[in-house]
């Protein structure tokens, strides 16, 4: 079950890594395109549940209650023998109490930062969640303590970067910058991002006359939208639907949406300034709730603010082209940030998270009753 355009990417990999292991097995569930070319019957596109900000959630009600009910009656009339959730924690949650009533295992791989906010959900977690294949290496700890059979895997996105990370260069000041906008893979974020993202460029034009810029498109974004705002403005962006890792390979700074493109940006060793915006009762919410000093996952991963992060109010034009000027122009500030981008992308661990947690997944389904002898390759 993936409730968005991320978890369908690693949905995919899981299910492609799980039918090499288990050629016959069947798969079903709630994803989008990636999922459904590897062998999943969709039954939910995750385009119509994808969600943002808390707000934004109850304008989604009535297209995530329709997605409950398919799913529900799938579970109970189709009754699988595992269930496997990605991410998405509240709509996963409330399928995993479903499903343990049911008597169906519950694999959650990625599961929701209850170490950032909202830690009373371990309870919960502990209670309907047969096993946790977690992504972060401090994580597996945080859940065992807590009652949780968690295993650290590896971040999947540590599969998927195909281009070598950008190595520190020798000609720091920069004369002719690429800059990166990359403003989310959810609507919401990028008509509350790139708006600013672009008129930061218009700023950092005047600056630097023979910048350019380029923005890789997020499949779950029409290019529609992000012309209407780039049409306004006085500078050429190119939009890109190679996917991220084609784009940043070029970048020599980046504008990133808080989330799993930062994590991305430090892999490719891209030094960036984090965005993070939402509604404002959103943000409200978020500030009595959220228990962790910063809000970008490099920055969390690190253990320090590795890179500059704007929040609410703070993301302006002015801010992003600030800080995105000093990381082109400071040769000491860019050349730090790299190194520091360098050891986030170590600590991801190496390529293989989707092979561990295809395995966890064959392993729950070779205990059932009536399985296959699974034996791992």
């Amino acid at each position: 079950m993936a409730g968005e355009a991320s978890g369908d990417l690693h949905g995919a990999r899981l299910a492609a890594e799980m039918k090499i292991l288990w050629p016959g097995v069947t798969i079903r569930g709630m994803g989008g395109h990636r999922m459904a070319s590897e062998g999943v019957e969709i039954l939910v596109s995750c385009s119509d549940v994808a969600v943002v900000g808390l707000t934004e959630v109850f304008m989604k009600l009535p297209a995530l209650r329709r997605a409950l009910a398919i799913l529900k009656s799938e579970l109970e009339l189709n009754r699988p023998d595992l269930l496997v959730l990605i991410d998405y924690p509240d709509f996963n949650l409330h399928l995993a109490g479903f499903a343990g009533r049911l008597g169906i295992p519950v694999l959650y791989y990625i599961g929701p930062q209850v170490w950032a906010w909202r830690r009373g959900r371990i309870r919960k977690i502990a209670r309907r969640v047969t096993r946790m294949a977690v992504i972060l290496p401090f994580e597996e700890d945080y859940y065992k303590r807590r009652g949780v059979n968690a295993r650290y895997v590896g971040h999947p996105l540590m599969d998927a970067s195909s281009f070598p990370a950008l190595e520190a260069r020798e000609d720091l000041r920069l004369e002719e910058p690429l800059v990166g906008l990359i403003p989310g893979s959810r609507r919401e974020e990028v008509i509350r991002l790139l708006p600013s993202m672009v008129k930061a460029g218009e700023l950092m034009k005047r600056r630097f006359p023979d910048i350019s810029f380029v923005l890789p498109l997020a499949e779950s974004i029409p290019i529609e939208l992000v012309k209407t705002y780039l049409s306004k403005s006085n500078i050429h962006v190119d939009v890109l639907r190679s996917g991220i890792y084609e784009a940043l390979r070029r970048c020599h700074v980046a504008m990133v949406a808080s989330g799993t493109a930062t994590l991305e940006t430090a892999i490719m060793g891209v030094p960036m300034v984090i965005a993070y915006r939402v509604s404002s009762l959103s943000y409200l919410v978020g500030r009595l709730v959220i228990k962790v000093p910063f809000i970008g996952l490099v920055n969390l991963v690190a253990g320090e603010k590795a890179v500059p992060e704007l929040i609410q109010h703070e993301v302006s034009p002015g801010n992003l082209a600030m800080e995105a000027a000093r990381l082109l122009e400071d040769d000491s500030l860019r050349r730090r940030t790299i190194e520091k981008l360098a050891v986030v992308k170590k600590s991801l661990g190496g390529s293989g998270a989707s092979r561990r947690a295809a395995e966890i997944a064959i392993h729950m389904l070779g205990s059932r009753p009536g399985s296959l002898d699974f034996r791992p390759l």
